[in-house]
């Protein structure tokens, strides 16, 4: 018999309710969704080693399975909605302290937080780096590092510049490098359409086009146009 189309999912099936703090349990233990589920059933798949959380047939969560009990895994992008209209919570939630272990939140995003507190203030500065966070929803987390540094150097304490920045590191990564056989090689000529011409297509021995003919027209629209003159003088 041929083999099905569709895998055969291993995964155990669980429909748990988000609770008001974004979390939902499963088994002995607790994970975290996006905030704007609270209250809504998700569906989780449980597999060996990580779980995936779906809001109908999207995906919007994955998380690495918990061995011990009564633990909590939390993503710390999953509050930066909440986060960043209150951004006095930041510094001492679960969720960041996890993202410093996991290796999410690097040194270079504390030393640039760290200066933009200092230009915008401890509010303004925090609010700041959540926007840089929220960048990581459509950038790459390499980029915004790189991004992070750049801009840093450059003492840009925003969320914009971090933007700009992460966007030209990901354009020096599809920028083609240049082959080492045409290193110290001259340039290459462009040849012009015309000069192609001469060299490749034969000769043009049609006559060169006249506009004798027309002149015929001309001379019409002169007689016609005393015999025109003469009619109004009578």
């Amino acid at each position: 018999m041929p083999l099905l189309e569709e895998p055969f999912e291993t995964g155990r099936l669980f429909t748990p309710r988000v609770d008001r703090y974004g979390q939902i349990p499963v088994r002995t233990n607790r994970y975290s969704v996006p905030i704007r589920l609270i209250g809504k059933r998700v569906r989780v798949i449980l597999h060996a080693s990580h779980l995936v959380v779906y809001d109908q047939n999207v995906e919007v969560a994955r998380h690495e399975r918990l061995i011990a009990k009564g633990a909590v895994r939390l993503d710390l992008d999953h509050y930066l909605e909440v986060l960043v209209r209150k951004p006095g919570a930041f510094p001492g939630s679960t969720a960041l302290e996890q993202a410093r272990s996991a290796g999410k939140f690097t040194p270079v995003h504390d030393a640039w937080w760290t200066q933009a507190m200092k230009i915008h203030g401890e509010r303004d500065g925090t609010r700041a780096l959540i926007e840089v966070l929220l960048l990581g929803r459509h950038m790459t987390h390499e980029h915004v590092v790189a991004g992070l540094a750049a801009a840093l150097r450059a003492g840009a304490m925003t969320a914009d510049a971090v933007a700009l920045e992460a966007r030209k590191a990901a354009q020096a990564e599809t920028e083609p490098t240049p082959d080492a056989r045409t290193i110290g090689q001259p340039a290459a000529t462009v040849t012009s359409l015309h000069e192609w011409r001469l060299a490749y297509l034969p000769p043009d021995t049609r006559p060169l086009p006249s506009v004798s003919h027309y002149d015929q027209l001309l001379r019409r629209r002169r007689t016609s146009g005393s015999g025109h003159r003469e009619g109004e003088a009578q």
